[in-house]
């Protein structure tokens, strides 16, 4: 009887298989002949070396920590269904999300889609973006409710609209007119009892224990110390232990090169948990939490939005890699932009550094790739599946310590 293979072998049998299918030729081709060509766009810095590219890339799947943990149920994670995918041909936009919505449909993980920690109703609002290298599209949508993937949503609104973003009530009708289902409620009951537990936290003098008779919800004005309180309640619940970290700022992204050197991305998110009711974060906005060109790579990120949002640091660091720049230098730069450009003391940890963690998963049209983060901290790894199979390499950080320090 033959040996069982494992699942790493599995994976690079099926790279191995999907290569030869799809560039037997081209790849050695550009190995041979050593021809290169310059990536178009914007003209390099004076000074700043150009960048070229030897050839098709291998393929490269790169994600956030969850895209190489959660299967719901299932055989394989994010990372590993966008490769096989892609190796066997498939489109690269289709397979990152499909590899996304493993993570979108498992209650497991209370960071993005169906049980996604809820906004400071108790409502779950997703936003999610798409953006497709070769074809030059990009769609995406905002507080959507009542539909568990929104990262087809956004592709549906990037194959079928004029537009580029949709929100809230509209994105939802869109998305029913398609033919998506749209639930009353994508709470599971594991993001609602954490959602209880934050609302007792938050404001004890009206949220009591459950079976007391006494426990309202908060009526009438709210003082302006209101949203302080809420997020400090939600970073306690991280301190012990009862939300993930990467669970509390939400997200997954996922970026993919295919055997042709096409690029393609992904992010989706139910946001900060218990946001203000409409928050809209960084993950649906082009340029901050995903940005695609498919001349020169894609960057991606997870953690604070606002800070993201403020530098639109996934397009910076896209024009780091046109100008030369290494993935990894690439995102380290925009981390030190965000550094840089925060200096409101709630903001500021007792060293004068960001008290908050913030990661960008970066892809280079070579197929080189990064995973930065402003910290090693909470989680400490990202996911990786080349034909070699998956696996979770650590993050590079710019800072010592935690945000915490």
């Amino acid at each position: 009887m033959g040996k069982t293979m494992t699942r790493r072998e599995f994976v690079r049998a099926s790279a191995a298989a999907g290569l030869a299918a799809a560039v037997p030729g081209s790849l050695a081709g550009a190995a041979a002949s050593g021809a290169e060509r310059r990536v178009r766009g914007v003209a390099p810095l004076p000074g700043a070396p150009a960048v070229h590219v030897r050839g098709p890339a291998r393929p490269v799947v790169i994600a956030s920590e969850n895209g190489g943990r959660f299967r719901n149920g299932g055989p394989q994670t994010c990372v590993e269904k966008a490769f096989s995918m892609i190796v066997e041909g498939r489109d690269v936009l289709d397979a990152v999300i499909a590899g996304v919505n493993i993570v979108e449909l498992d209650p497991e993980d209370t960071s993005v889609g169906y049980g996604g920690l809820p906004n400071a109703d108790g409502v779950v609002q997703l936003d999610a973006s798409c953006m497709h290298g070769p074809k030059k599209r990009a769609g995406a949508v905002a507080a959507l409710e009542g539909v568990r993937t929104p990262s087809l949503v956004a592709k549906a609104v990037a194959d079928y609209t004029d537009h580029h973003l949709l929100a809230g009530k509209g994105a939802q009708d869109f998305a029913r007119a398609l033919g998506f289902t749209i639930e009353d409620d994508l709470n599971t009951e594991r993001s609602r009892r954490l959602w209880l537990e934050w609302k007792q936290r938050m404001d004890p003098q009206r949220w009591l224990d459950p079976d007391s008779d006494a426990r309202k919800p908060p009526t009438g004005s709210r003082p302006p110390e209101f949203y302080e309180r809420a997020l400090e309640a939600g970073r306690s619940m991280v301190r012990d232990g009862l939300v993930p970290e990467g669970s509390f700022w939400g997200t997954i992204n996922c970026n993919g090169i295919g055997p042709n050197g096409d690029i393609c991305g992904v992010t989706s998110t139910s946001g900060l948990a218990w946001k203000i009711p409409g928050r809209v974060g960084d993950s649906p906005i082009l340029g901050a939490g995903l940005y695609v060109d498919n001349d020169v790579g894609a960057a991606g990120s997870t953690g604070r939005g606002e800070a993201n949002l403020f530098n639109l640091s996934s397009f910076l660091i896209v024009e780091a890699m046109r100008r030369g720049a290494h993935p990894k230098d690439a995102g380290m730069e925009a981390l030190r932009r965000i550094k840089a450009n925060t200096v409101e003391r709630r903001l500021l940890n007792s060293r004068g550094n960001p008290n908050f963690n913030i990661r960008f998963f970066v892809l280079d049209k070579l197929g080189r790739w990064a995973g930065v983060a402003m910290y090693r901290s909470g989680e400490t790894k990202f996911a990786i599946c080349t034909e070699n199979g998956s696996s979770a390499p650590e993050l590079e950080p710019l800072l010592e310590g935690s945000p915490d320090d």
